[in-house]
């Protein structure tokens, strides 16, 4: 790449809000401690990253890009990806972040499962109350890492329903409906929660209306 490495990183994190900055630092504390994350400025961040994974340090942070919905700054700054993305990736007319599909390092397909296919039964919310009644107190964790939704989609559920945990969970399983659209399958949600921190049964309840 014809850019600086460096230069491309700080440019690339200046470019984020500070809320989607905090999210980043939150998904790369899976790889590094989060002692050296948390309290780390921008271009301290930049230093962390360039020491961490030498030579790769702007397809690691690419890959985080996808997950929090960037994808116009991966094309902005000609960041590496594993594969092509689209050339256009607006926002949905509800606010929420383009969705991310067939990308193996990405939460919509952890491990490399495949996208689901199209003939897959779509989701009731019915079926979305059922979960979200499940969820519980990892539903942010969820929402963030797993459905790619923005931290601050989230704090505005839990302040539109206030006192009502089950619902921030509904809400957001919707709004990742919406977002998702005629792709809102069983075996869509089923990948998205795969590797998930949640109650086994949510799981299993997928599993069981992908035979209905």
């Amino acid at each position: 790449m014809a850019r600086d490495e460096r230069v491309t990183l700080l440019e690339v994190h200046q470019a984020l809000p500070e809320d989607q900055f905090q999210d980043l630092k939150f998904l790369l504390e899976r790889k590094i401690p989060a002692a050296f994350v948390l309290p780390a400025s921008r271009p301290e961040l930049c230093r962390i990253l360039l020491q961490r994974f030498p030579g790769n340090a702007l397809h690691e942070t690419a890959r985080i890009l996808r997950q929090l919905g960037r994808l116009d700054l991966i094309q902005r700054f000609q960041l590496p990806l594993e594969e092509q993305i689209p050339a256009k990736t607006p926002l949905e007319p509800n606010g929420d972040s383009p969705s991310v599909r067939g990308d193996p390092t990405s939460g919509h397909h952890a491990g490399g499962i495949p996208a689901p296919p199209v003939n897959s039964r779509r989701l009731t919310e019915k079926d979305l109350m059922k979960v979200a009644q499940r969820l519980g107190k990892e539903w942010q964790e969820v929402g963030i890492l797993h459905l790619g939704l923005e931290r601050s989609r989230l704090e505005q559920i839990q302040e539109e329903n206030p006192g009502n945990p089950v619902m921030w969970s509904f809400e957001m399983l919707r709004a990742w409906q919406r977002r998702e659209r005629h792709e809102a399958t069983v075996s869509q949600l089923l990948a998205c929660l795969e590797h998930a921190r949640l109650d086994p049964g949510i799981l299993d309840f997928l599993q069981s209306l992908q035979g209905n």
